[in-house]
């Protein structure tokens, strides 16, 4: 009897198409970033943040991945930014066969940069590329400051970690030492940007933008 390795097979599938991205976005001279956290750390307010503040000097897309709904999407699309939603309906990340879709229902000649906003989780999306220039790794730190350790593969391929809710330390509200994070991310990728950031009262936003902004320009 022959043996068929389906996971071999359908990860084949998804670098065939992942490979067609990178092509596309490399003709359209396009940065893409593929946003990668746990459920509930900010991602789509950092955007949303970024969206609003940035408008006047990056034309920015986005393409919302979601289990189930729209509600992230709405926020997106009150900034007025292009969104594609893609509900995975139970998958736990995104295809490069759904961001091939969707790249091409989103005004991608009048864009700077397109945001992927992948389904809330830190293993799956890690091992699914989608054809994308770069991750970013978002932690919050009501999560906790262990997850670099236990979730090493994500943190080993961003090129930028955004600590998002850093405006809980000052208060208490949380046990997290900052300084293990980037250690431990360092350990595992000594190339990676490191940004703590308030995605909820802009604290530590501007370096990000400029690392975004310096990130287009190279383009």
């Amino acid at each position: 009897m022959k043996k068929i390795n389906v996971g071999k097979k359908i990860l084949s599938e998804n670098e065939k198409y992942a490979f067609e991205n990178i092509l596309f976005l490399a003709e359209q001279k396009k940065l893409c970033l593929n946003m990668i956290s746990s459920p509930g750390s900010g991602k789509t307010t950092i955007l949303t943040r970024t969206i609003s503040e940035l408008k006047n000097k990056i034309k920015i897309g986005v393409i919302e991945g979601d289990i189930q709904t729209d509600i992230d999407a709405e926020r997106i699309r009150a900034t007025e930014a292009p969104v594609v939603q893609i509900n995975t309906n139970g998958a736990c990340h995104l295809s490069a066969a759904q961001i091939s879709a969707a790249l091409k229902k989103l005004p991608v000649e009048d864009l700077n940069l397109i945001f992927i906003e992948n389904v809330g989780n830190l293993v799956c999306p890690s091992a699914f590329e989608l054809g994308e220039n770069g991750k970013i790794v978002v932690l919050s730190v009501a999560e906790g400051d262990d997850k670099p350790a236990k979730y090493p593969a994500i943190f080993a391929k961003s090129k930028v970690l955004l600590v998002n809710k850093i405006d809980l330390l000052s208060g208490g509200q949380v046990d997290f030492d900052i300084e293990r994070v980037k250690v431990d991310a360092r350990r595992l990728n000594k190339g990676i940007e490191i940004f703590p950031i308030s995605a909820k009262t802009g604290e530590g936003m501007a370096d990000w933008y400029d690392w975004l902004i310096k990130s287009v320009e190279k383009k």
